[in-house]
């Protein structure tokens, strides 16, 4: 089914609240201002739509005659959420992905963008990581439930394009940060974690912060928008370039910077964008993940990709964000 007006593209964003499908929503709304081709945008808030209800998610594709679907709609966290939640981490990620594309399938929707992860590559995977890592060594174990679920959405797409020659396409975004971002002092991605810890210091007057792990992993961080922008761009290429640079059976691509830094000096670099003159000191009791996460994104680089914001100007937005917004996310 496509959509009514063949002049308007019906496009549904699965996690339009969340940092990365809002981020796509802004690059849709603002390409509808640029481009001749005009977006529906379609949007259900978790109220509206549960989308581990496969019965509830099959209804709405076959009731709104969607064009194309990004599926950023996640269960997230960081590390200490995915130990603590290894169980809804897996179970929540898998009906989400399976309701999903299963549904469009069925509503015999085309195009489709699932966007995974870094995790789903090995712990010790070469440096910097290729997609052809993917399944070649065991997974980190805090957030192996997770990346499962991520390398399940890969091969669910794959599948379909195989058996029913769907083209549902999928990006392995590296470390994510910006607005709309996950700011809760335990629950959180490294950036806002720090963000919020350091703004706060700030206030208090704290001669010191406490920052986790030795410092010494080193790790690749995009901004959100820039993520957003790199999923349209791959969503719209071509079908027979996106399959000419990729495999049936390893299809995916990596979106990242190809630049990448310690902890250490990240920690230093939020400190200084926030504003705290206090020390900071490294809890070596705390776990460090991965010794290093760095995508190799000579494939997407090669289709014509680029990163625009660097990393100190993405922080800086960042804290912007967060200023303006911390009311909404006291804990």
């Amino acid at each position: 089914m496509v959509g009514t007006n063949s002049s308007i593209k019906r496009v549904y964003v699965a996690g339009h609240n969340g940092m990365v499908g809002s981020a796509i929503v802004r690059q849709l709304v603002k390409q509808n201002s640029d481009n001749e081709e005009k977006v529906e945008i379609i949007t259900r808030s978790r109220s509206q739509l549960d989308l581990t209800n496969q019965q509830a998610v099959l209804d709405f594709f076959q009731t709104e005659k969607i064009d194309q679907v990004y599926l950023a709609a996640a269960k997230v966290g960081g590390i200490v959420a995915n130990n603590t939640y290894p169980a809804e981490f897996i179970y929540e990620n898998l009906m989400i992905q399976c309701n999903i594309i299963a549904s469009a399938h069925e509503a015999n929707i085309q195009q489709l963008l699932f966007l995974g992860s870094s995790c789903i590559y090995p712990k010790l995977a070469q440096q910097p990581m290729s997609e052809s890592a993917l399944l070649t060594g065991t997974l980190e174990e805090t957030n192996e439930p997770y990346a499962i679920a991520k390398i399940a959405g890969i091969k669910l797409c794959e599948s379909y394009n195989r058996q029913y020659d769907r083209d549902y396409r999928s990006v392995m975004p590296t470390n994510l940060y910006g607005p709309h971002d996950n700011f809760h002092p335990q629950n959180s991605h490294v950036i806002p974690a720090l963000i919020r810890r350091f703004h706060e210091a700030k206030l208090n007057n704290d001669a010191q912060v406490v920052a986790w792990g030795s410092g010494r992993p080193m790790r690749e961080f995009l901004y959100v928008d820039d993520m957003a922008a790199a999923s349209i761009y791959v969503m719209n290429l071509n079908k027979t370039t996106y399959n000419k640079n990729t495999q049936p059976m390893l299809s995916h691509i990596n979106v990242g910077t190809g630049v990448d830094c310690t902890i250490r000096e990240l920690v230093e670099t939020v400190a200084k964008v926030v504003g705290f003159k206090g020390l900071i000191e490294f809890d070596k009791s705390k776990p460090d993940g991965a010794p290093r996460k760095l995508m190799n994104v000579d494939r997407l680089n090669s289709l014509g990709w680029h990163y625009n914001i660097e990393l100190i100007e993405g922080l800086d937005l960042t804290y912007r964000w967060f200023l303006k917004n911390q009311e909404s996310f006291r804990a």
